[in-house]
């Protein structure tokens, strides 16, 4: 079994499992979406399918079928390797650790708002 890629180009490399091409069954279509002609005549989006576990992507995120390959095989693995991996992946870490941020700085502004609603309160009772 040889990899296919090893999270290319990524900040954060990841430890995901290998993919291999005769794991893939890919397919070229029209994309959807805003774009009119330029969308509606050209077969740059990629839809790839990991056959073992029946996991499809569809990419359409850029004009360049080359780059839409890669991005789609880049989604995939991700989604392999979290289908298979479970709670340990570390790409399900990765999202739980951003989740957690995300509602600290939450936290931290709902806590910022009412203290300067408290301290705009206390100075209408001075002035009074």
């Amino acid at each position: 079994r040889v990899p296919l890629l090893q999270a290319a180009g990524r900040k954060n490399s990841f430890n995901l499992l290998g993919l291999t091409e005769a794991e893939l069954k890919e397919q070229f279509a029209r994309g959807d979406g805003p774009g009119g002609q330029a969308t509606n005549k050209t077969n740059n989006c990629v839809v790839l399918k990991h056959i073992p576990s029946g996991i499809v992507v569809k990419c359409h995120q850029t004009r360049s079928v080359e780059q839409n390959r890669k991005l789609a095989r880049e989604i995939l693995q991700e989604k392999v390797d979290l289908f298979y991996k479970g709670e340990d992946s570390d790409v399900f870490k990765e999202k739980k650790a951003s989740e957690k941020k995300k509602q600290e700085k939450k936290r931290r502004a709902k806590e910022n708002l009412e203290r300067k609603k408290h301290f705009k309160e206390m100075q209408q009772l001075d002035k009074k």
